[in-house]
Parts: C-alpha cells; structure tokens; sequence
C-alpha cells in the first residue's frame, strides 16, 4: 500500500536533514583528520586566556600621535585581527598614548606580523591585470592540460627566481616601463592566485622591485612597476558626490584627495605619463599593506595636485575608501613594547556555571512540556536535541573554517535560544491542538497546525533574526558573539522545526496511541474541550452521572471561552431565535 503523501514529504525532509547532519559532521572529521580542526569550538579570550600585545605608535617625524590618529590605527587592526568578525579579539587604546591587542589563544608568527605592520600607502603602475582565481577547464583531458601547463608555469617561476632572471640585468629606470615584463615574472604573475594570505606576503615587497598581488576582494590580480610615490603626499581625502565638468551631480559618488606641494608635483609627472597610454598601462593603483585598494585609469593630466577616483562608488564604499587612503597617508609606524601569556578574565568555572544555566534552563523546558503535553513531550525533547547537535556542529566548523571563538557572551546567545526553540514548538502544538478542538482527526489537524505555525514562527525568528543582525553589525567585541550566536541559532530553528519536529508530527499522527486520544497522549480532544461540531454547532454532552455531567460542563465553558467575537454573536442570536419560536408557539396554542 503506497504512504500517504504527508508521509512521503515527511520521509524526505528527514532524509535532508541527515544528509546535513552527516554532511556537517564529515566535514568536521576531515578537518580532524588533518589536524586543521578541532572536535570542540575553540574558545575566547574570556574563557581561554590568549596573547596581549602593547603597541606604542609614534610618528616619523618625531611628533606626538594624536587621539584621532590613534583611534584609526586601532580601527585598522581590529580589521587586521578580526577579519571574520566574531574572533573575539581585543584592540583597545592605554592611556592615550599605547595601543593593547589581545588575542585570544597563542598568536602565531603571520598574526603577529599583520598587528606591527605600519599603515603603508604606495602608488604603483599598472603593468599586467588577469582574473585573481584560475578557472581550469571542465573537460577532464582539457583540465589535465591546463593544470600540467600551470605546473610549468610554477617550475619556470621558481627556476627564474633561483637563478636570479625574475627582474631584468639591467634594471629599467621608470616604474612603468615594460622591460620589467621578464619572462620569469610573467610565468610568476600566471601561476599565481589571489588566497586571504597574499595582501600579507605582499606587505612586505620591496619598494624598488615589481609587486605581484590583489586587489582587497580577491577578484583581481596585477603586476605593479616600483613604488612611484608614497602616501604621506596625500593631505586629505573626502568622499562627495560625482559631479561633471559644468558642477552638476551624477547621482554617483567619488574620492577626493588633495596632495602637498611635493605629491602635486609627482602626480603631474605620472599622470602626463600615463594619460592616452595602452591599457593596463594608463591605469595607477593605490595599495594599502601589500593589497589594491584601486586601480583606476587616467583620464587627463592632473597638475593642480586635486585628483578624483570615480567608478560606480556608493556613498558608503566611497567613504571606506576615503577613510583607508586617509589613514594610509599617516606616516604611523609601531613598536612593540611587550608581549606576553595572559590567563583567562574568566575561566573554566564561568564557563561551567554558564552551562550550568543552560541545563536549568533546558531542564525547566523539558518539565514543563511534560506537564502540558504529557507523551507529546519526547518529541519535544528530540528536537531540542537536534537543535543543539546542529548547533555545535556549525561552530566547530565555523571555528576551523571562519575563526570563530565561542565567548560566555556566545553561551547567552545558546541559553537564549533554547527559550526561541521551545516558542516554535509550543506554537506548533497549540495549533494542532485548536484543530482538535474543532472536530478535525489528528492528521488533518496536524497538517491545519502546520499551516497556522509555520507564519507565526517565521515572523518570530525573523525579528529575532533581524534584531541579531543589526546587533553583529553595530556592536563589536563579546556584543558581536552574543549576537552571532543568537542569529545561528534563530536559523537552527527554523530549520528543526521544518526538517524534524514536523515531519515526525506527520508520523505520530499515524501511531494509534496519539491518533485515538489517549489520555496521556496530550492529544485527546476531551481533555482539551472538544465539544462541538464546527462552528456553532455544540453537542449536547450526555448526562449520565453527577461527575460526568460536571466534566462535561467543564468542557462546554472552556469551549465557549475559545470562542472568537463573531461566533458568540451568532450562537447569542440563535438562542435568541429559539426563544422567540417558543413564545410565539405559546401563543397560538393559549
């Protein structure tokens, strides 16, 4: 006999969310495996102690670093630390004077390095632009070719580098002369791809030498002549909006800088250059720690020192970008005063006493649903269990794929969600059993149920997944993990709900001991007052005896308190049609 398609739907939404467990899980112990993961999400600075780095930065020059300057210098490293967002880095400022990085765990060499690199801003010439990823064929004998042409392009890099032809013997005078173009450095630059890491490796290139490397998304890759001029030439640089030669606005965005005497003077010289030369060869860029913040083209010579970066900015990028050349231009360098093991602020017993919460309050939950849905419960329990499998899955990966570290400000966000969870539920199984109450069967009120549920859930987990967001993105620190988590778990949610807690509805609905009401099944319509048939339409209960009559009694008022407005005004009017009929038939017969 073929399963009722509910059943069938509720097979294959089971069969998708094993999938992504298994999926989630082998992903896991692959990283395990290689020992890039680890089986536990890594933990915090709050939790777990780290590394504390004290920078005093200081001025070429010799002048004092103002407050303003400072405050830029701790925004750019937070960027450096926390690329991903929710590390849970600490970049703070001392006294006004220092600047104090934690880091939670042991820092490694690379990171290092990205905190003590200065601020560096060059402008180069373009001389090679291609895609920053290689796209290998589909074809399998086609890919083979490609990827055996590539491995001669790496040798021949390597073999150039090591017997010194990478840049020519007669080195060229000009930083955007195409003599710098040797074969070697050709095979390097097509070899070569744009990786998270490559803005760090190319940070420290030398300025007198051609530079491979990215553009800040990863999308592009360039080979720039010698740094031509520096970032301290530029005095400011604002975002305004774009406006043509006769001052009218275009609706788009620019970057304006402004140069000192000394940068006016260069940036004539390069533009003359560049202007009405062959692409890539008009084209200059601006590259902030090793990485290519733009590479406009040249479009006139520019001799009042006042050049403008225009292409399809909005206010915002144009703004970042404004921001980055401004900072770029300070002449900032850092030195590192100390660095040492810090133990952690909170510890092993915070941690405990937060997971400690997490079970009270996990244990409230699972007791009150057995008061109020007796056997119903189980499947309570089982989808909160799936909930926090699916959990911890994706944060031990996001820790190994994303950086992520789980603070106690993150187990807030998981305590909190529990609460979240058991609302879906909660909602779900009242409107199975309103269906109930109407006269439905158990299957048929399931599916009503699930109608009914699934916009109330999705309108509750979208303004907590929306408020979340809006969180993450405003807040920074330990603010930012209570909000990660809180979102992830919002979308768990969701996805348990969808995946689990329904389906498996779908199959208790069939299991005879919840299908014919059984009195602990938390499903049986005489408990929960089902004595009426449709709208308006009440069954006398039978009178049998006195205790009979009470509990029927009983179940008549809850029923005529779940009424809405509208069906009290109709049962009002007619029992008031039936009274009138009585009088008049009276009447007559007197």
């Amino acid at each position: 006999m073929a399963s009722p398609p509910a059943v069938r739907k509720a097979r294959r939404s089971l069969t998708f969310l094993v999938v992504i467990i298994v999926g989630l899980a082998g992903l896991l112990a692959f990283g395990v495996a290689r020992g890039e993961a680890t089986w536990m999400p890594k933990l915090a600075l709050d939790l777990q102690g780290g590394t504390q780095v004290l920078l005093a930065p200081k001025q070429t020059s010799g002048q004092t670093v103002t407050g303003e300057q400072l405050q830029q210098a701790v925004s750019i490293i937070r960027q450096r630390v926390d690329a991903s967002g929710v590390s849970e880095a600490e970049i703070t400022t001392q006294g006004n004077q220092n600047i104090s990085v934690s880091i939670p765990g042991k820092a490694d060499e690379a990171t290092l390095q990205r905190i003590e690199a200065s601020a560096k801003l060059d402008f180069r010439p373009v001389l090679a632009e291609a895609a920053g990823k290689i796209q290998m064929p589909t074809d399998p004998a086609q890919k083979a070719e490609a990827e055996k042409a590539l491995a001669a392009q790496k040798q021949a890099a390597q073999d150039a580098e090591a017997k010194g032809e990478l840049y020519p013997k007669t080195l060229p005078k000009g930083a955007g002369d195409k003599e710098w173009l040797t074969a070697g450095l050709q095979a390097q630059f097509a070899a070569f791809e744009c990786t998270k890491d490559s803005a760090t490796a190319a940070a420290s290139a030398p300025a007198d030498r051609p530079l491979i490397t990215c553009d800040n998304t990863g999308t592009a890759k360039y080979i720039l002549g010698p740094v031509e001029m520096g970032g301290e030439v530029i005095s400011d640089a604002v975002a305004q909006p774009e406006t043509t030669q006769t001052g009218a606005t275009t609706g788009g965005w620019a970057v304006q800088m402004t140069f000192d005497k000394k940068g006016t003077k260069t940036f004539g010289d390069i533009s003359t250059r560049l202007y009405g030369a062959q692409p890539p060869f008009n084209q200059f860029a601006f590259v902030l720690d090793g990485s290519v913040l733009s590479a406009p083209t040249m479009n006139g010579q520019i001799l009042n020192g006042k050049p403008s970066i225009t292409g399809g900015f909005t206010q915002e990028s144009a703004k970042a970008l404004a921001d980055q050349l401004k900072f770029g231009a300070l002449p900032i360098s850092f030195t590192v005063q100390s660095q040492e093991d810090i133990s952690a602020t909170l510890g092993t017993n915070q941690l405990q006493a937060g997971l400690l919460a997490g079970l009270i309050g996990l244990i409230l939950v699972v007791v009150y649903s057995l008061f109020q849905y007796r056997a119903l419960s189980t499947l309570t329990v089982a989808s909160l269990a799936i909930a926090a499998l699916l959990t911890y899955l994706l944060l031990a990966v996001l820790s190994w794929r994303q950086g992520y570290r789980l603070s106690l400000a993150g187990v807030a966000g998981i305590i909190v969600a529990i609460g979240i969870t058991a609302d879906s539920f909660i909602v779900y199984f009242e409107r199975i059993r309103d269906a109930l109450r109407d006269g439905l069967s158990l299957e048929q009120s399931v599916e009503r149920g699930w109608k009914q549920a699934l916009r109330t859930i999705l309108a509750s987990d979208g303004i907590n997944f929306l408020a979340a967001a809006i969180l993450f993105i405003l807040a920074i620190g330990n603010v930012r993990g209570f909000a990660f988590t809180l979102g992830l778990t919002t979308l768990v949610d969701i996805l348990v709900v969808a995946l689990f807690t329904h389906p498996m509805m779908a199959f208790v609905s069939r299991m005879r001991f919840f299908n014919e009401g059984h009195s602990f099944s938390g499903l049986d319509p005489r408990r929960l007052g089902a004595v009426y048939r449709g709208r308006v339409q009440f069954r006398e209960p039978v009178v049998a005896t006195h205790g009979k009559a009470k509990k029927n009694a009983g179940s008549r008022k809850e029923a005529e308190r779940r009424q809405t407005i509208a069906e009290r005004k109709a049962a009002e009017s007619a029992g008031t049609h039936d009274a009138v009929s009585v009088a008049d038939t009276t009447g007559k017969e007197s």
